[in-house]
């Protein structure tokens, strides 16, 4: 079977900071032109990859990835860029063109997470930003609301929930159980092989009830992007294993109903990860949050469901 091969836009050319004075003119000019831009940006002492949509001087959306930049699709990204928003997708520390030191040993926090998020806000923006996060990346964009609101103007939460990896509240369900016997008893691949990787990834979102044509691209994407072959670096990226090893302590459910910004939860009834009661339980406790599920959704969103993701986003 013949992999999509890499995309001309996921080549990360040498540009290190967007606010360099001898770089934001090109950069600017690209996203101005309505292209997009793969580059990385210093924040809070870390160096993330980030890519840009649409008009740089429009107001800012920052995409948190779950772990990496791809879990947000091209399509939402570049219906909010339609829209008149500067749109910005990130891979995590340990991710994609971010900053990698140890995948098996974090030195990092949860909490260092979410200060990457409103540092990288406030180098790319002199205003709040409208931040978002799927997935785990979710879990980093409730702390990071919480912890430095003055960085942030709204709030979307897409497919997550508001506890930690790990057991979760009586209340709130787990993940399924055919998703737990899959993760249990399926054979990994050689994680140095990326025809391997890409047909990992289509077997796990048939389980998950996600496209898998579209998941084997995404993952030889993801595979381009990881620096180098290592094994235990491409797994930590196209699992996010990363995240479990994380110190996310302490809770901050209790905290939501802190949150003072516009808020939009967006869950598929479809997903067999973090079932559809997670998302619901957030829209419950985060005031005035609007609840979207999408009804044909698994833990991804699907491109058919952009437009009215991205609708619901620029509402806020």
């Amino acid at each position: 079977m013949r992999l999509p091969a890499q995309p001309i836009d996921d080549a990360v050319p040498d540009v290190h900071h967007v606010s360099d004075v001898s770089i934001v003119p090109h950069v600017m000019r690209g996203a101005r032109d309505g292209a997009r831009m793969m580059t990385t940006v210093a924040a809070n002492g870390v160096t993330l990859g980030v890519e840009h949509f649409g008009d740089a001087a429009a107001p800012l959306v920052l995409l948190a990835g779950g772990t990496t930049m791809l879990s947000w699709p091209d399509t939402l990204c570049e219906a909010l860029a339609r829209g008149g928003r500067h749109v910005v997708r990130y891979d995590l520390r340990d991710s994609g063109a971010s900053t990698i030191v140890d995948s098996e040993v974090p030195a990092y926090t949860l909490r260092d997470l979410a200060a990457d998020a409103a540092s990288l806000a406030r180098e790319l923006h002199d205003r709040p930003a409208h931040l978002a996060g799927i997935g785990v990346g979710g879990m980093v964009a409730q702390v990071a609301a919480l912890d430095h609101p003055e960085a942030f103007s709204a709030l979307t939460l897409a497919g997550t929930r508001p506890v930690a990896p790990g057991p979760v509240d009586g209340d709130l369900p787990d993940h399924d159980a055919a998703i737990k016997e899959w993760l249990s008893s399926c054979t990994m691949p050689d994680w140095s092989d990326r025809g391997e990787v890409a047909e990992f990834a289509a077997r796990g979102a048939e389980i998950l009830g996600d496209d898998p044509d579209r998941a084997r691209a995404t993952a030889a994407r993801k595979w381009d992007r990881t620096p180098g072959a290592d094994p235990g670096t491409q797994m930590a990226n196209q699992l996010g294993t990363v995240f479990a090893k994380l110190d996310c302590k302490p809770r901050w459910r209790e905290r939501l109903s802190e949150l003072a910004i516009p808020a939009l939860v967006v869950h598929g009834r479809r997903d067999l990860f973090f079932p559809v009661a997670n998302g619901e339980a957030l829209a419950r406790e985060i005031a005035g949050a609007r609840l979207l599920v999408l009804e044909q959704a698994a833990t991804a969103i699907p491109d058919a469901a952009a437009g009215e993701v991205a609708a619901a986003m620029l509402a806020l």
